[in-house]
């Protein structure tokens, strides 16, 4: 995943600090560490949600009914 405004890629921090913001850890503080400096970057994984499980659940549900 690269930032959409500067284009610097930003999809190798998600994990670390997804992990840190779990563990209870202020964000500012865990985007500093990892070197995230840029506001736009930094917007790029706040404002990042996870939808995966939810659209998973959906296709599962399909493949039922064809079946």
């Amino acid at each position: 995943m690269r930032c959409f405004s500067c284009g610097k890629p930003i999809g190798d921090k998600w994990e670390e600090f997804a992990r840190g913001v779990k563990k209870g850890e202020d964000p500012k503080k865990v985007l500093d560490s990892l070197g995230v400096a840029r506001y736009c970057c930094r917007r790029m994984l706040l404002s990042h949600v996870e939808t995966i499980d939810e659209v998973l659940k959906f296709s599962e549900v399909g493949r039922r009914r064809q079946a």
